[in-house]
């Protein structure tokens, strides 16, 4: 049987789907307003960014901010029935299929849990200078852990996660070219 490739922006969107139904911290999600994305990461080494969550919006949804004296907007992001995508999920192959099972639950968890209970195109503010992650990286990560732990309790169907046990090149090798969405970076708009 011949096989046309993976679309990995597919498979992740069916993941990402399960867990904000499954894990109640994410139920606030609505993954019809986040966009995925599929990134070619430059160079094929193991340290660099695996996946990034951008808000398409400013602090507290806000469309304006003003930056350096200067008020700007987010170039929107719509998908094909015109709808405005609040965030852009996207993820770094072959980098991020190259990470151990464990690492990538929990990177698409991170990535995940950055989006504001609010849903309103900002991100989650923790309280203090580093608002992203809140005052230590290593509690952050492991909240990101047991959040993966609690998911995999819930026995998720093992079709929705089974790509992610395997590394880039096994992936190609089983499937094909690895396929999906890429959207342009959003630009910042000087009004």
């Amino acid at each position: 049987m011949e096989s046309h490739g993976f679309d990995f922006t597919s498979a992740m969107r069916r993941l990402c789907a399960d867990m904000t139904r499954r894990l109640p911290e994410l139920g606030h999600i609505q993954l019809d307003r986040v966009a995925l994305n599929l990134c070619r990461a430059r160079k094929r080494v193991p340290h660099g960014i695996y996946a990034a969550l951008t808000p398409l919006r400013f602090q507290d949804g806000a469309r304006q901010a003003k930056q350096r004296g200067r008020r700007y907007r987010v170039d929107p992001v719509h998908d094909s029935a015109g709808q405005e995508y609040l965030y852009l999920l996207s993820f770094y192959l072959p980098r991020f299929m190259d990470t151990t099972w464990e690492e990538k639950l929990s990177t698409i968890l991170h990535e995940l849990w950055h989006i504001s209970p609010d849903f309103n195109g900002d991100l989650r503010r923790h309280a203090g200078r580093c608002y992203a992650h809140g005052s230590s990286q290593r509690s952050y990560n492991a909240h990101m852990d047991r959040l993966a732990q609690k998911w995999l309790a819930h026995s998720p169907p093992e079709h929705l996660y089974d790509f992610l046990l395997c590394g880039f090149d096994q992936l190609v090798a089983e499937h094909g070219p690895i396929t999906g969405t890429h959207w342009p970076a959003p630009k910042l708009v000087p009004l």
